[in-house]
């Protein structure tokens, strides 16, 4: 492979680890059921949070990227401590995630082959393990995740077909809406590029050695397609969700996402679903696993020497919780919203970086990326007070 085939391989397969860490069970769960609450004006907050997300994440891939430094290390060079902190919220995040990650997975291979949850998420798990026992596991990740993100992509957009939802009316919401629900817009961007979500693919980059402002050109189109891929699989998801309401069908309260797939198309839907939803929980799986233990492994050489078993270990330690606890649904919601409250925080700490010599040299991060980072900061800050006060006071 040539060396331009070798970057251009990890850019896409960083877009990827990006989305498909956001496209899990979690990211099911919450397009149905706001989906079901909000209707056409859904299509609104998830454009709003596009526009969140894509300045978020070209804030932070573009700093971290330049410096050749992980979060953590960014932060802690920033403000003495805060990196401990970031990796503390990033990792519990993480695991709270990857607890619903590893029940998603459980639940496809229940409706693919019938096994038991629990059986099911033990062997999805020895599969995201088997990942990490390659000799060259950044390459294995990153053919994995994209051959599923095609799949997941195809068979969505197969159920929107059949479920011929109401396209003018779903568009001229987008633009208009009935309702503005704060609530959803931060749990849409929390489970989109909160918690370690949108440090994934900045780590991946880094770890492949792709740092530096002369690679700022591949950083900004890895991020923008991770970002924009994830936006199209949010559509899709909301048009055929939009597209089953209006034929009258009701939404199943225990596995909403499971009936958009079965109304649409009978039990080829459900079976799909089943696909879908595995593929999107492994691959979430191996993201949220990969990402957490990259907050954790710069602090020890130790860490960082037995990374590849920590990150073994954290998918276990999953596993055990779910056998335990079980019913992920509203740890699935709470984790978008967990991780939405999180990003503010990272953003801002990068945003303070990126005007540090000492951290990126020479570079002059864009004064209008500076602009709308603060501009996200402080909304996320806004709807994280609103979400208290209306949800909790």
């Amino acid at each position: 492979m040539t060396e331009n085939k070798k970057i251009s391989s990890v850019i896409l397969g960083a877009a990827f680890l990006m989305a498909t860490s956001a496209v899990g069970p979690g990211f099911l769960t919450q397009t149905a059921e706001f989906s079901k609450t909000l209707l056409a004006s859904f299509g609104f907050v998830i454009l709003i949070s596009v526009i969140i997300d894509i300045f978020a994440q070209l804030n932070i891939w573009r700093v971290l990227t330049v410096s050749g430094k992980r979060g953590q290390d960014v932060a802690n060079e920033t403000i003495k401590g805060s990196g401990y902190l970031l990796a503390i919220l990033i990792v519990f995040g993480g695991l709270a995630f990857n607890i619903g990650n590893i029940a998603g997975a459980g639940l496809g291979l229940n409706v693919l082959f019938g096994l038991k949850p629990e059986y099911g998420a033990i062997i999805s798990a020895f599969v995201g393990i088997g990942i990490f026992l390659f000799k060259d596991a950044g390459k294995a990740m990153d053919f994995f995740v994209k051959v599923l993100g095609f799949i997941m992509l195809a068979l969505i957009i197969y159920v929107v077909f059949v479920s011929k939802p109401p396209l003018d009316q779903a568009i001229v919401k987008t633009f208009i809406p009935d309702k503005i629900d704060p609530f959803a817009i931060i749990t849409l961007v929390g489970g989109t590029v909160g918690g370690y979500i949108t440090f994934a693919g900045a780590h991946r980059l880094i770890d492949a050695g792709v740092t530096g402002e002369d690679s700022l050109k591949e950083v900004n189109i890895s991020a923008t397609s991770g970002i924009l891929l994830t936006a199209i699989i949010r559509f899709l998801l909301f048009f055929a969700a939009l597209g089953v309401l209006t034929l009258g069908f009701t939404f199943d309260k225990t596995n909403p996402a499971s009936s958009i797939f079965q109304s649409a198309a009978g039990t080829i839907g459900y079976k799909i679903f089943g696909i879908v939803i595995w593929s999107a929980a492994i691959t979430s799986v191996i993201g949220a696993a990969y990402t957490s233990v990259s907050f954790l492994k710069t602090f020890n050489e130790k860490l960082s020497e037995y990374s590849k078993y920590l990150i073994i270990g954290f998918i276990a330690f999953s596993t055990l919780i779910f056998a335990s606890i079980g019913k992920p649904k509203m740890v699935l919601i709470l984790a978008g919203t967990f991780n939405g409250f999180i990003l503010p925080v990272g953003l801002a700490i990068v945003l303070l970086a990126s005007r540090k010599s000492k951290i990126i040299g020479n570079y002059k991060h864009p004064l209008w990326l500076q602009i709308s980072g603060w501009l996200v900061v402080a909304v996320m800050f806004w709807f994280s007070v609103q979400t208290i006060v209306n949800r909790f006071g």
